[in-house]
């Protein structure tokens, strides 16, 4: 069967907005690129005019151009596993495919089959959120992931020894994928459930919270990670380019944490906020 390929050039702080609506649509896979991003639907479900009515409704808040390509049909699958490479962070971590062969070189060996979700370790600001994980003690800390996608970030927590690990996204194919995930794994002490911040428990308390979502959310919620997090916990982030750092910085300050790491990679940035004890 053909596939019909949507290429949209839009803001990136966009991209994990419509990549939600154009899934509702039916469409099935996505990739975040340079311009924005590509997404990908059966040809026959494809419905031009439902694309545009979600892209009218963004119109006004940011700029969006899209393209439409029929593609001919062939092996997604074998394609998918020709352009997954195994990536390495660090001299500690390597995230891999279920049909890579594991290296035992390395102390965590990941395995993430992305399907539709973000977060494989080979964008930017995921293999920045791996390494800042890499530098903090997780043994027996306890952890939230917001906006998990694959699940790799709660991964790792685990794999490092946090505990309790609990993560969550919006949609329901990504928590599907980090359940997934999280059994290849053997992580099932890691609970993942469909939601938003606002579905955390407020009693609860984490040591250390992970988001990487982008500028306009983080904005929005910082008050409410530095909320949830136990005395001397750490905010990790990214998401968000070099030159929204500042304004991520200053949320951050506002709402007592104290900067304590920050890494750039290609334009986009991570920044670590301590909690004070």
């Amino acid at each position: 069967m053909n596939y019909t390929e949507l290429k949209l050039t839009l803001s990136p702080d966009y991209a994990d907005i419509l990549t939600a609506e154009l899934a509702e649509l039916g469409f099935e896979s996505f990739v975040e690129t340079d311009e924005g991003l590509n997404a990908y639907i059966v040809e026959p479900d494809f419905d031009e005019a439902a694309v545009q009515e979600v892209i009218d409704r963004y119109a006004p808040q940011t700029a969006i151009v899209y393209e439409v390509t029929s593609l001919e049909k062939r092996n997604w699958n074998a394609e998918w596993e020709q352009s997954y490479q195994p990536i390495e962070v660090g001299q500690a971590v390597r995230v891999r495919a279920s049909f890579h062969e594991p290296n035992p070189a390395f102390q965590f060996d990941l395995v993430i089959n992305p399907k539709m979700s973000f977060g494989t370790g080979h964008h930017e600001t995921t293999a920045m959120m791996l390494e800042h994980q890499l530098g903090i003690d997780h043994a027996g800390k306890s952890v939230l992931d917001v906006g998990s996608g694959t699940g790799i970030l709660a991964i790792l927590a685990a794999h490092m020894g946090a505990t309790p690990v609990v993560a969550f996204d919006i949609e329901e194919w990504a928590v599907e994928n980090a359940q997934e995930n999280a059994a290849l794994n053997d992580c099932a002490a890691i609970r993942v459930f469909q939601g938003t911040i606002a579905d955390v428990d407020t009693t609860d308390r984490y040591d250390l919270v992970l988001a990487n979502i982008n500028r306009n959310v983080l904005l929005a919620e910082i008050p409410t990670y530095a909320a949830l997090m136990n005395p001397g916990g750490y905010l990790l982030v990214s998401g968000f380019y070099e030159h929204d750092a500042a304004d991520i910085d200053a949320k951050a300050q506002e709402v007592g944490l104290s900067p304590v790491g920050r890494k750039t990679q290609n334009g986009w940035c991570s920044l670590v906020f301590a909690n004070p004890a």
